[in-house]
């Protein structure tokens, strides 16, 4: 029997719990692909990446969830957290204080 999408998510949930950030993100990426404009699972994918150090791919998952909503002040500080660890602050900086903006004048 076939994993269903809900399946695989929690599957990708229970690794990033308890501590397996690298084989949440084997599981969710194809599931990302699957479904592309899933703010979900592109959330714990991007925390999976980041959490593991794959800092260009958090930033790029980061980057989507904020085309599917710009409003997403989580997406923004994720994606300004994301370019920091890459020594990238001055990138960083316009989507700190769009969240600073969003979340009521908090810089985190």
């Amino acid at each position: 029997m076939q994993e269903t999408t809900y399946e695989k998510f929690a599957r990708g949930q229970m690794y990033f719990d308890l501590g397996d950030p690298i084989g949440a993100a084997k599981i969710l990426a194809p599931l990302a692909e699957e479904e592309p404009g899933s703010r979900s699972i592109l959330e714990l994918l991007g925390r999976a990446y980041f959490h593991s150090a794959q800092l260009a791919k958090a930033e790029d998952t980061f980057r989507k969830i904020i085309e599917l909503d710009p409003c997403d002040s989580w997406a923004h500080i994720a994606l300004a957290r994301s370019l920091e660890r890459q020594s990238r602050d001055d990138e960083a900086a316009p989507h700190r204080r769009m969240h600073a903006a969003m979340s009521g004048g908090s810089l985190d």
